[in-house]
């Protein structure tokens, strides 16, 4: 999750297992603050926050990871605020099957690289080819 607020100071995030307290001042000084409660609970001790100059980026692990969400907050009335970063989006349905086809192609390519053939062999090769270059130059 990240909040857009470009020279943010004062800056505190406060993560806890069902919500999240945000607030800052911008670089004009208006203080701003968001709460949101989360539609269930995360894992606050295994997320973090990372600041730059133009927002605050929220890293927040889900609880239950492979249980998809039908929102971000807990009330069914989403903020006006709020919107879905669809850069970072990502679809749980078909992950198995993604995931599971990634392993099958792995294990062929595993496959081709065991399989041992003979050698190519060399006699074909012979040292006349370098001295054949050198008296033509």
């Amino acid at each position: 999750m990240e909040f857009c607020v470009e020279d943010s100071t004062d800056v505190r995030v406060l993560l806890e297992d069902h919500r999240i307290v945000f607030s800052c001042k911008n670089g004009d000084g208006v203080e701003l603050y968001n709460e949101i409660e989360f539609y269930a609970k995360v894992n606050s001790k295994d997320s973090q926050d990372k600041r730059s100059g133009r927002s605050i980026t929220c890293f927040v692990r889900k609880w239950k990871e492979k249980v998809a969400w039908p929102r971000l907050t807990k009330e069914d009335i989403k903020p006006v605020w709020l919107s879905v970063d669809y850069d970072n989006w990502r679809d749980w349905e078909g992950d198995e099957e993604v995931e599971l086809a990634q392993v099958e192609h792995y294990a062929e390519l595993l496959q081709k690289v065991n399989t041992k053939k003979p050698p190519p062999a060399m006699d074909d090769l012979d040292d006349d080819s370098d001295s054949a270059d050198a008296t033509s130059n």
